[in-house]
């Protein structure tokens, strides 16, 4: 695979709110690609911050934040190849009388010294999803999304669209 890097650090930030309390919901985020020229976005880092659950006695609540490569018709689940990175918070209450115990739990924000990066874009956008749990108001979530544009030589640009176009 050839990838000639042809950018410094790039950093983009996003936000997603929910159309309704605990509705799926996705945004695309346009990275502005040359397609002609073959560029890719190379990930390096991404932070995703889901906003805290509503606190409600005696009721399990959650916010899920996720961020793909392509676009999805349902939250995804790690076992998918086209997701990059995904975070959540929940507070557990069910069968008590307060507002519960938080918990939260996220895939690495930022990859190991020894990986190079953690997800090539080929195609010109990427996309975030978030969904509440019994929540009674819509939640909102944040994204930092840290890497480099990159031309890729012909056969690796046709091969990464066309794994990435597959995978939805």
């Amino acid at each position: 695979m050839t990838l000639k890097r042809s950018s410094s650090t790039i950093v983009i930030g996003a936000r997603i709110v929910e159309t309704a309390p605990n509705a799926f919901t996705q945004s695309r985020v346009d990275l502005q690609l040359n397609p002609l020229d073959n560029e890719v976005f190379v990930v390096q880092a991404i932070n995703l911050d889901a906003q805290a659950p509503d606190a409600i006695a005696a009721t399990d609540t959650g916010t899920r934040l996720a961020m793909t490569t392509t676009s999805q018709a349902a939250f995804p689940t790690n076992n998918q190849s086209n997701l990059l990175a995904s975070a959540s918070r929940e507070i557990r209450a069910a069968g008590y009388l307060d507002g519960g115990v938080g918990f939260e739990q996220s895939s690495m924000e930022t990859p190991p010294v020894s990986l190079d990066y953690i997800g090539i874009i080929s195609t010109n956008d990427f996309f975030l999803q978030i969904q509440g749990g019994a929540n009674l108001t819509p939640k909102i979530g944040t994204a930092k999304v840290y890497g480099y544009r990159a031309k890729a030589d012909a056969a690796t640009y046709a091969a990464l669209v066309q794994s990435e176009v597959l995978s939805s």
